[in-house]
């Protein structure tokens, strides 16, 4: 939780004062102060995501497998970059080399159990606008990308949300605070300290591509659309009455 402690409304709405250690206010009958928690959000249509793209490629040994995931690799990176997507924004995110787990072959016959013995496993974040994740999962899994799709949507700004949802949520305390003094014969005075806590965002949906389509196939990219983003915030007010 963040806590900022300041003199007027102005300067809460604006965010220019923050601390950590903040004074604590008490709140009694000697210092005459109404406190208020109160929540509101925004929500607004996303402008950045981060694509999960990654891959399983499998040998009947480990340096196969090995070299079957190089080959993977290597192509699906090529592959982005080609159509744009700076060398930059991929960023790696997990990568293995293992045997493959009895289990995983209880349904495959002898001479595909053979053959999948060790996996490589691999998988990037790629930060883009928004509007550019179809694409490039679309790029990313014709190259051979068989464990992809998770989209994370946010903004380029993260803060600018933030910040008008906890003064949507001032805005609200001091309204239910100038109520409650108009209630108590009283007049509601200055804000003396207020904390504001961000809600994280809510789980994402997640979307497993699988192998691409045949080659000779033309495929449209998936139909996907930036989401809308909500943002919450919690706002602890204390303001005087006179």
């Amino acid at each position: 939780m963040t806590r900022f402690r300041i003199a007027t409304l102005s300067l809460v709405l604006t965010g220019l004062t923050f601390s950590s250690q903040a004074q604590t206010i008490q709140v009694n009958k000697e210092n005459r102060t109404i406190a208020i928690t109160a929540t509101d959000k925004v929500t607004a249509i996303a402008d950045q995501a981060t694509l999960h793209v990654g891959f399983i490629a499998y040998g009947p040994d480990s340096n196969t497998a090995y070299a079957n995931g190089s080959k993977l690799s290597n192509g699906i990176v090529k592959a982005l970059t080609g159509a744009g997507v700076p060398k930059e924004s991929i960023q790696s995110e997990s990568q293995q080399v293992a045997p493959v787990q009895n289990y995983q072959l209880d349904k495959l016959t002898e001479a595909q159990k053979a053959q999948r013995q060790f996996q490589v496993t691999q998988s990037w974040t790629i930060k883009m606008n928004a509007d550019d994740a179809a694409k490039a999962l679309d790029v990313a899994v014709k190259a051979g990308a068989n464990q992809s799709g998770q989209i994370d949507w946010g903004f380029k700004d993260e803060n600018a949300p933030e910040t008008q949802a906890a003064a949507k949520a001032l805005k609200r305390a001091h309204d239910q605070a100038e109520q409650m003094a108009t209630s108590l014969n009283a007049k509601l005075g200055s804000l003396l300290y207020a904390s504001n806590e961000v809600q994280p965002s809510g789980p994402r949906p997640m979307f497993r591509a699988m192998a691409a389509a045949p080659a000779m196939e033309k495929v449209q990219p998936l139909a996907i659309n930036p989401r809308e983003v909500e943002k919450m915030a919690t706002i602890y007010a204390v303001f005087a009455i006179e």
